[in-house]
């Protein structure tokens, strides 16, 4: 379940489709628990929208592993509700024509950004993520405005943004498909980025952190992303201006 309101954060991470019986999906519901003290995410939501309680959560993960993702999972305090699941986005939308596991995962907004990349990194890790990011509901928003699908989206992205190529026609998953908030590249990422640029990136690096596994987190922003704020909309043009790979923008090699 994506992020449908205002007051959450979504956070998601693009990887490698699962193949038979992995271990990623539950990786990554313990490791957001590791890092959000606390939170135990052992409910299911019904079909009819209730909250069930799970005996046995790890064995119901694995059980309902499968059609390359993992159902809804959420955590039992409705003043601090977190949310995970995942699905396979098939090869021939996905890109490099090669089919991904979308991991989303949704945190209240008021978390401290400080937890939002322990669990983004910690998200990324886990499902070997190619890339990710965690964005607030109203600016994905508009950032989701940016991709264009042909004549019957023809109406320009908003805040004078980029527009962006289809998933289907960036020719690797390492390249972004959109900028976030927060964003999580691994290494193969940054290199294929061309991030950092000790020279170029001083201002990104100054908001910026390794990962454990020698990627990066990179936060835009010190609060939230605002897109209401015209400093926020300047430093997320002038960040697509400095990184043309992403969304596929950069010109074809």
């Amino acid at each position: 379940m994506p992020a449908t309101q205002e007051n959450e954060l979504a956070l998601i991470v693009y990887a490698p489709a699962l193949v038979g019986d992995e271990g990623r999906p539950l990786a990554v519901v313990r490791g957001m628990e590791r890092v959000l003290p606390g939170v135990h995410l052992g409910w299911m939501v019904s079909g009819e929208g209730q909250r069930m309680a799970l005996p046995d959560r790890d064995a119901w993960v694995t059980r309902e592993t499968a059609d390359g993702g993992f159902p809804l999972l959420r955590s039992g305090d409705d003043a601090f509700r977190v949310t995970v699941t995942g699905w396979e986005s098939p090869a021939g939308s996905s890109p490099g024509g090669k089919a991904q596991l979308e991991v989303h995962a949704v945190l209240p907004l008021s978390v401290d950004s400080l937890a939002v990349a322990d669990v983004l990194e910690s998200m990324g890790g886990n499902a070997r993520a190619f890339w990710g990011h965690a964005t607030p509901f109203r600016a994905g928003v508009e950032i989701a405005r940016q991709t264009k699908s042909g004549a019957a989206n023809s109406r320009p992205p908003p805040r004078g943004l980029p527009v962006l190529k289809l998933p289907c026609d960036i020719r690797s998953p390492e390249i972004p498909m959109r900028l976030g908030w927060l964003n999580y590249w691994p290494a193969a990422t940054a290199r294929a980025i061309g991030f950092p640029d000790l020279a170029r990136d001083a201002e990104l690096l100054s908001r910026s952190r390794r990962t454990a596994a020698g990627g990066w987190l990179v936060q835009l922003t010190e609060k939230p992303l605002d897109l209401d704020d015209p400093t926020h909309v300047e430093v997320l043009l002038s960040t697509y201006e400095r990184f043309p790979e992403i969304g596929g923008r950069a010109p074809s090699r």
